[in-house]
């Protein structure tokens, strides 16, 4: 369900791999006997037009049923864990300008990756408190 590289792509704006979170989110939120006939019916696409034409926008997540954006909140929290600093670490070292030039140009590049990454961690937070 999540694809060959077994993550969601997030952006500012929407989820880019809409799809397999949809999935992913509607599958495991999903009581036994839920999932169960969801299987018999052989149906892994016969979702709803409605369902097939929504997107995962930053609105839609804050929409979502509470047991998905209680998932989605934890998922984001082990996600934020596995970085060996925080935010305010990244923020205090972009901001700090002798510290900065200190590190190397690929150093500085994945700095701000990181950086990227968990203010959108931070928005998903916010978005499906």
């Amino acid at each position: 369900m999540v694809g060959e590289e077994g993550a969601f792509v997030l952006g500012w704006d929407e989820v880019l791999t809409e799809e397999e979170l949809s999935v992913t989110l509607k599958v495991l939120c999903m009581s036994e006997e839920e999932f169960k006939e969801y299987k018999e019916q052989d149906g892994w696409e016969d979702d709803s037009e409605e369902e097939e034409n929504s997107t995962l926008s930053n609105e839609a997540l804050s929409r979502l049923k509470t047991p998905c954006k209680k998932l989605l909140y934890d998922s984001v929290l082990l996600t934020l864990e596995s970085y060996g600093t925080d935010l305010k670490a990244e923020q205090d070292l972009l901001n700090n300008k002798e510290a900065y030039e200190k590190l190397s140009r690929r150093e500085q590049q994945a700095l701000h990756v990181r950086y990227g990454q968990k203010r959108i961690l931070h928005q998903l937070l916010e978005l499906v408190k």
